[in-house]
């Protein structure tokens, strides 16, 4: 099933493949330097930009991030289980995820079917795919919450979402994974989490082994607000301190992904590294056309 929706997604020009040493990624969507988005059900019209990007990084032969930049969604899955199978992992979320870009906002419920559809189309895979594989995703979606314009962020794994708004960067997602587990008992620092030995062990995925359930956390869109959605390839390489840096010195989406990226792979690039940053560059009353 995820071949077959691979190969028309590609077919209709929805999918960008990058080769750089690796076999393809998926990536659904491309970059807007000005996107406006019309919400006459809330007299609002929002104007976004965004722009994304993953790279294999220096020590994998296999690229199994995926990643979805396509209004109202936004996610990045990193894929887990070996050879091709995370890649298959990640781009079944990611095109289920898809398939509900056109419409003018989404739901936790449209997001949680799709993970479930997900699952079923790993589990098409046969051959490719096993009991170990599996796909981490976290992303934002524009959504009404209580006739407010908001964003819906979602995750399962150890993929981040990060809020900088005022020149302060906030980490919105919580990892599920060990290290996090033991931060929350007050059994080991953030700083000794970022080097402990289990760094990579994470505890909830979308995979066989259990339903994927996401966390979920409602955040109010405010005009100048920035978004970024990344994989750890990205914060294994980057401090929190790195990562505002250049969001805050990167005023163009297109130009703090790739200094971030940049940076990660200058820093060891011991991972796939994919990162999405969506900027809202206005929140304005909603106008009807006369035309």
């Amino acid at each position: 099933m995820v071949q077959v929706l691979r190969r028309t997604l590609e077919r209709r020009g929805r999918i960008r493949t990058h080769t750089r040493k690796a076999p393809p990624v998926t990536q659904i969507g491309q970059g807007s330097t000005e996107f406006r988005v019309e919400l006459p059900s809330v007299a609002t019209t929002l104007t976004l930009a965004w722009a994304a990007l993953t790279d294999v990084g220096h020590r994998r032969e296999v690229n199994e991030d995926s990643l979805l930049a396509a209004p109202p969604l936004f996610a990045v899955a990193d894929g887990m289980g070996g050879h091709s199978a995370g890649d298959v992992a990640s781009t079944a979320v990611v095109t289920r995820l898809a398939e509900l870009s056109g419409t003018l906002v989404a739901e936790a419920g449209s997001i949680d079917r799709a993970l479930a559809l997900a699952v079923e189309d790993m589990a098409q895979g046969v051959g490719v795919t096993d009991q170990g594989t599996g796909t981490t995703v976290t992303g934002v979606a524009l959504a009404l919450v209580s006739d407010a314009v908001s964003w819906i962020v979602y995750n399962i794994g150890d993929s981040r979402v990060y809020r900088l708004t005022g020149g302060v960067l906030e980490q919105i997602t919580n990892d599920h994974s060990v290290v996090q587990e033991l931060v929350d008992a007050g059994r080991i620092t953030r700083e000794e989490a970022d080097v402990h030995p289990h760094g990579n062990i994470i505890t909830r995925a979308v995979g066989f082994h259990e339903p994927p359930i996401p966390d979920y956390r409602i955040l109010p869109i405010q005009a100048g607000m920035r978004i970024l959605v990344c994989s750890d390839g990205l914060t294994k390489e980057l401090t929190s301190y790195g990562i505002r840096h250049f969001l805050l010195e990167q005023k163009l989406a297109a130009d703090a992904v790739a200094a971030m990226v940049t940076a990660a792979l200058e820093n060891g690039g011991r991972d796939n590294v994919t990162a999405i940053v969506i900027d809202v560059l206005a929140v304005e009353p909603y106008e009807a056309s006369n035309t």
